[in-house]
């Protein structure tokens, strides 16, 4: 049987984070800003939700975790940690940030599961205190079921006022034509892609058409992923909307970030009430403090750049 990645899977920490459990993995919110690119300046507009799993108090890779869920279970495992995020994100996003939160659309296969997903998403944004309006939703690489089901899940998500994103656009025929049916808010484009286009004369060209054209249809564009400081030029000269990447700024775990920050957010904000209450001296999970990890780059409200 399917688990559903309820809200009962998240605890709450002393310190106020949350953390969610699956199995025997310890689920843990780590954010990586995106910054703006107008004008020369940087500055931190968005925050990407992104998953980091633990077992027996040892990092395990994302791609490791999520290769060992069945595809039963694919649902609920993102729900939890889209859930997870959410809660996460009220350390972190401030009050004008916006959150990217990924969506695989090949789960989507109709509208009772679409209503199912964005139900406890919308009661955790309305305990962080987030509008949906700041919520990108990333369309993920993977192929939904049918393009009317891909059609319904996007209006399920306009309706519910989320703001949409194509992620990991590779230009092949299939990624252009997703982009005119949906006709997303944001197209992030796929590192390796972009990587291989910026080293020569001709690649440069097309991609500067690409972010061209779609600014041509009212879409903003990200580049994501990058690592050199010269890709950030290519960027700025493109006149790319925003930027991504561990130039920039690495994934940092959540409660580092609060630590760092020192948040003055109280307790009473950070509460989320279930249908079933913990009692207060349950047993708490703590997040394990990851070792041998690189140091990130400071980000938060006090580091933006300028």
């Amino acid at each position: 049987m399917a688990r559903s990645g309820s809200i009962e899977q998240i605890s709450r920490q002393t310190d106020g984070t949350h953390v969610g459990v699956w199995g025997r993995y310890l689920l843990c919110s780590a954010f990586q800003p995106i910054f703006s690119l107008i004008g020369g300046k940087f500055e931190i507009v968005a925050y990407e939700g992104l998953i980091r799993p633990f077992q027996n108090e040892q990092p395990v890779a994302p791609g490791a975790f999520f290769g060992s869920i069945r595809p039963i279970d694919r649902f609920g495992v993102e729900t939890l940690t889209r859930n997870l995020h959410v809660l996460n994100a009220s350390h972190v996003v401030g009050k004008n940030a916006s959150l990217f939160l990924n969506f695989d659309p090949s789960v989507f296969v109709d509208r009772a599961v679409s209503d199912n997903a964005l139900r406890g998403l919308k009661l955790a944004l309305h305990q962080s205190g987030i509008d949906p309006a700041r919520v990108v939703c990333e369309l993920t690489e993977q192929k939904s079921g049918s393009d009317e089901a891909l059609r319904e899940f996007v209006r399920v998500l306009r309706d519910n006022g989320f703001q949409i994103a194509i992620d990991e656009y590779g230009a092949d025929d299939s990624d252009f034509r997703r982009v005119k049916e949906i006709h997303p808010d944001i197209v992030k484009f796929d590192r390796a892609w972009i990587e291989r286009l910026m080293d020569s004369g001709p690649g440069n060209a097309l991609l500067h058409t690409m972010v061209r054209s779609f600014q041509d249809m009212g879409i903003k564009t990200l580049f994501e992923g990058l690592e050199e400081t010269w890709q950030l030029e290519v960027a700025e000269r493109f006149n790319v909307e925003m930027v991504q990447g561990f130039v920039l700024a690495m994934p940092e775990l959540v409660s580092r970030q609060r630590d760092e920050d020192n948040s003055s957010t109280t307790d009473a904000d950070l509460s989320f009430e279930t249908a079933s209450e913990v009692d207060d001296n349950a047993h708490v999970l703590h997040p394990p403090k990851p070792s041998g990890r690189p140091q990130a780059k400071p980000f938060g409200r006090r580091h933006a750049m300028s």
